[in-house]
């Protein structure tokens, strides 16, 4: 079988050839941290875990690198609202996103970089592309990128500089040479945060923090940059543009990968507009599985139109797996053998397609209605095929609960009755239970037990 990417760079669906035979070398854009995570950070999260996954899954060595950015406009002025140093809003915002995105299954990234970390390397960078001659000063503002001395500047996002020039406004900056050039190095103002360099005390672009990072932790050139669909433009963009000037036509990254949003009544959920969900208001209302698994119900590349009604589809889909799981592992197993291929095959098929988690999730429900609750096959073959399954969807199993012994006698207490024929005290005692939480289902491996 053959893994194929939609690289955005191309616009095609290409088969992946890594530069490395049996390695992959990958870098995700990650969120600037002057507020905690919303729906959309969490989504874009769990596709390139997912994706990362999968390339472990297929057995590639994965290195996984995703920033944060920790200084720019936004985290300077939450800062000064809160009353509070940069670096200490950083740390904090940092733990928020790190506790979600463990909720969501997310594994940790190899390198987490923060871009105030790599401060020396980003002068340098800057120093490169000024002896490219790509850069010039603005005396008191700061150093930029001259768009116009990039030949390919526009290719990722399918845009032509003269249409951009046409169709820009005013510019920010009279004093810019083009109205889409952009900040590498902003001088320093009074109160703000800033480092030394030849040009002047200042703080890097936005745009320069991934350039300069994926470089030194990942190389000249690398495999896979991935982020969400509006970074395409501008900030990947520029990044191509930066990279390319000083490394040449063709360096930086091979595929690139842009996540769907999330909408709500077909609009962008973003800050902006105020229309965005928390992932700790998600979170304390919903398992991280739940959510976890409603992202992956949509291939990652298309938008997701949230509700609360996704969510309960998600709980309840969540449910089936887990009541499926539970039964297998408390029954005795049956005797008969089936080929499990067709399903294993189904689903690294739609996982092969451009991570199409939608399909892979089908499979994993045909496996499940084909087996049945009441199963006669063995069932250690089944749980091999699930927990290889669950080394990409990471929802399919759950740490092992147990009751204190209230419950346990409860549960036994019941047993004893349903054998003495005492139905009514069977039925006292579920519903008991059911009030502390505690549901059981009668099978014919046994009674089961799960929280609700």
């Amino acid at each position: 079988m053959t893994l194929k990417i939609k690289n955005t760079l191309t616009g095609k669906k290409e088969e992946f050839k890594p530069l490395r035979k049996g390695s992959v070398s990958m870098y995700v854009c990650g969120p600037t941290v002057y507020d905690v995570a919303h729906l959309g950070h969490g989504r874009s999260a769990v596709c390139f875990d997912v994706i990362r996954r999968y390339l472990m899954y297929r057995d590639y060595d994965v290195k996984f690198v995703s920033n944060y950015t920790d200084i720019d406009d936004k985290m300077i002025n939450r800062a000064r609202e809160e009353g509070v140093m940069v670096p200490e809003l950083a740390e904090r915002v940092i733990a928020e996103y790190d506790r979600d995105y463990a909720s969501l299954g997310v594994l940790v990234a190899d390198e987490a970089p923060m871009a105030t970390s790599y401060i020396d390397e980003m002068v340098e960078f800057v120093g490169r592309m000024e002896k490219a001659g790509v850069t010039y000063v603005i005396e008191g503002d700061g150093v930029y990128f001259d768009v116009s001395k990039s030949a390919t500047y526009g290719k990722l996002s399918g845009q032509k500089l003269e249409d951009l020039r046409i169709g820009a406004r005013v510019a920010e900056n009279e004093a810019k040479k083009n109205p889409y050039d952009f900040v590498v190095w902003k001088f320093a103002k009074e109160g703000e945060p800033h480092w030394p360099s030849p040009w002047g005390d200042g703080r890097p672009g936005w745009h320069l923090e991934c350039s300069a990072m994926s470089w030194k932790l990942l190389g000249e050139k690398f495999d896979i940059h991935g982020g969400g669909g509006d970074l395409t433009f501008p900030h990947h963009e520029c990044e191509i543009a930066q990279s390319e000037s000083v490394f040449g036509e063709g360096s930086f990254a091979q595929y690139w990968m842009h996540n769907g949003f999330i909408t709500v009544d077909k609009e962008k959920m973003s800050k902006s507009l105020g229309n965005f969900a928390t992932l700790k208001d998600i979170l304390s209302k919903y398992d991280g599985r739940v959510v976890r698994l409603m992202f992956l119900q949509t291939h990652y590349a298309n938008p997701i139109e949230f509700s609360d009604d996704l969510l309960e589809q998600a709980k309840a889909g969540l449910a089936r797996i887990h009541d499926f799981v539970r039964n297998l592992k408390v029954s005795d197993g049956g005797s008969m053998d089936f080929d499990l291929e067709p399903f294993v095959e189904k689903f690294e098929e739609a996982m092969d397609n451009d991570f199409d988690t939608s399909g892979g999730l089908a499979a994993l429900f045909d496996l499940i209605k084909y087996v049945g609750f009441d199963t006669d096959y063995k069932k250690e073959p089944i749980l091999k095929a699930l927990e290889a399954m669950d080394q990409v969807f990471g929802v399919i199993f759950v740490e092992e609960d147990s009751l204190d012994s209230e419950i346990e006698s409860l549960i036994k207490d019941r047993e004893d009755a349903r054998k003495e024929k005492d139905f009514e005290k069977a039925d006292q005692i579920r519903n008991d239970l059911l009030k502390k939480g505690i549901e059981l289902e009668d099978t014919s491996n046994g009674t089961i037990w799960k929280r609700l």
